[in-house]
């Protein structure tokens, strides 16, 4: 709230009503050793107008910086009518939609968003978010163990190129689950996955199979490949994908002979803007076959006694509405006002609107790793497609060149070695539909001055 709503006399009326003495006296049950006392650390109290200047200076020091990072969290135009929809009471003060007579507006736009997500993902069958995309994919993970019951083993095959933070929070959830993580290597030259990796897992094939597209280089993977050896083997799929990126590419459900089996990934491009980390939310959607391994809640469509449209929860296979061990997931109430956002984004570019986001993505991407690609020094990593972003290699360290950058106002990618020991020297670069043909030149020149 952007004021306190109590004054001193309401909050003695109410503690009168209550019998209480004082605000303190609520909690005399808390023994007096554990109470910390006062906060001296903490400075006085300001007034409205200098806590407004205060934020004002704050914000300022962060500055306008040319933004090349994208590793996941990416930097997209939203249209100012997306957010200034979002934030209107009826969306912004939205709960979980439990009553379904009080709750018709919320569960209409999750049904939107769930139909959304199923037409980019190709799949049968939508949740309503998930928390962000490594959980999502870590849901996933676990979603692909409980449809697997007949396999004996709990091995799961994840891409070397897979996004380490990604890799980092499925290890962190499912590890202690018994559940075995195989890192598959990648290709020195295109940057993707070594299809005939695979071949050493035929004898005895694992529970799933990972798969990322673009992958974290921003390399294309033989998508089709991968997903049909995992359908001859009895391996369950998962999708790891750009949902940007499905207006141009192959949907999922369409890779190979006969699609993945679950999709997942981060929805921040649609329409949540860059805000220090978060919040974001992932998505996840799946085949009909495996709806109830599904975790999160689903919202249809349907018909009153009256006959007239109505919308409500149809699946909530989570821990508030059935046996503990029956459930699965403890995913309660999850990032519903990212995902309306989304669905006002999606709505409002429209299939063709994405499209062109996409491929006004790859053109900036092509012409700036062009244009790096010809300083001394410099090259791109891996050949083939990608999409969104690239590898750029240099001829010094990639830290030091980006704190250099940094001074000159340009966030110039994402240094690597913190993650690929031999990629010290690299740098992962991204250019939205943001970047103009200016922006490209000045990244170019200012590079080409930090390295000469």
């Amino acid at each position: 709230m952007p004021f306190v709503p109590h004054t001193e006399e309401d909050i003695r009326r109410m503690l009168g009503v209550i019998g209480a003495d004082s605000v303190e006296s609520l909690f005399d049950e808390i023994p007096k050793e554990l109470l910390c006392g006062r906060l001296k650390a903490v400075p006085e109290a300001l007034s409205e107008m200098q806590i407004t200047r205060l934020m004002h200076e704050r914000a300022s020091q962060d500055g306008m910086p040319l933004n090349f990072i994208g590793a996941g969290a990416y930097e997209h135009h939203i249209p100012a009518a997306v957010w200034q929809i979002t934030t209107r009471g009826e969306f912004y003060t939205a709960y979980t939609p439990y009553q379904a007579e009080a709750s018709q507006g919320s569960l209409q736009l999750l049904y939107e968003f769930q139909s959304m997500m199923c037409g980019l993902t190709g799949m049968d069958v939508a949740n309503a978010s998930l928390y962000d995309g490594g959980s999502a994919l870590a849901e996933a993970v676990l979603m692909a163990i409980r449809a697997q019951r007949r396999i004996k083993n709990r091995r799961v095959l994840i891409p070397g190129a897979l996004h380490p933070f990604y890799r980092d929070t499925v290890k962190a959830i499912v590890t202690t689950q018994d559940i075995d993580l195989v890192e598959l290597p990648y290709c020195a030259e295109t940057g993707t996955t070594l299809a005939e990796a695979l071949q050493a897992h035929e004898a005895d094939p694992p529970a799933a199979l990972v798969i990322q597209q673009p992958n974290f280089f921003g390399n294309l993977e033989d998508v089709d490949t991968l997903s049909d050896w995992a359908a001859e083997h009895g391996v369950f799929a998962i999708a790891v994908v750009n949902p940007v990126s499905l207006a141009l590419l192959k949907p999922p459900g369409e890779w190979g002979t006969a699609g993945v089996d679950a999709v997942c990934g981060e929805g921040q491009p649609l329409g949540a803007p860059l805000s220090s980390g978060g919040p974001y939310f992932g998505f996840m959607a799946c085949k009909q076959a495996h709806v109830r391994q599904m975790p999160g809640r689903i919202c249809g469509r349907t018909v009153d006694l009256e006959g007239k449209l109505g919308f409500t929860l149809t699946l909530q296979a989570r821990e508030q509405h059935i046996r503990r061990s029956k459930a699965t997931s403890n995913i309660c109430t999850n990032q519903g006002l990212l995902v309306t956002a989304a669905t006002i984004h999606m709505a409002l570019l429209g299939p063709e609107g994405l499209r062109r986001v996409a491929a006004h993505c790859m053109h900036n991407t092509a012409q700036l790793a062009s244009a790096l690609a010809a300083i001394d020094g410099s090259t791109v990593m891996f050949n083939g497609h990608r999409f969104h972003e690239f590898v750029l290699k240099l001829p010094r360290d990639a830290d030091a060149v980006a704190a250099e950058l940094a001074e000159q106002g340009i966030l110039a990618g994402l240094p690597l070695g913190r993650w690929f020991p031999d990629m010290q020297d690299c740098l992962l670069v991204c250019a939205t539909e943001t970047k103009t043909e200016d922006d490209i030149q000045r990244y170019v020149a200012a590079l080409q001055e930090v390295l000469a």
